[in-house]
């Protein structure tokens, strides 16, 4: 089972077995990380599991689509390393991903 490793605002870092099919965010969710809402349960439209990808795993994402880039554009902080967890499916080569859980103001 891939290991996600989410780094909570405050800098807590929570490492989490996530079951390949349900998104970084579900992960999330179903582990208690700080500072994702999933307000939208994961629809995209709302960016409240906005985060950073660490740099070293950035080519091992699904693109970003329209709807997602769109979305980020009214994130606080948006970044070049930014994503929505919703929007980033588990996989075996994802089983280390870092991520940075984005500050909500």
């Amino acid at each position: 089972m891939p290991r996600i490793v989410y780094i909570e605002p405050e800098g807590e870092h929570v490492e989490v077995d996530v079951e390949e099919g349900y998104s970084v965010m579900e992960g999330a969710i179903m582990n208690g990380v700080e500072g994702i809402e999933a307000e939208c349960g994961g629809a995209c439209s709302c960016a409240t599991c906005h985060c950073y990808v660490n740099d070293e795993w950035w080519d091992k994402l699904p693109e970003m689509d329209v709807i997602e880039d769109s979305m980020l554009e009214a994130a606080t902080e948006r970044r070049e390393n930014s994503r929505l967890t919703c929007q980033i499916p588990v996989t075996q080569e994802l089983d280390g991903l870092v991520l940075k859980v984005a500050p909500s103001y």
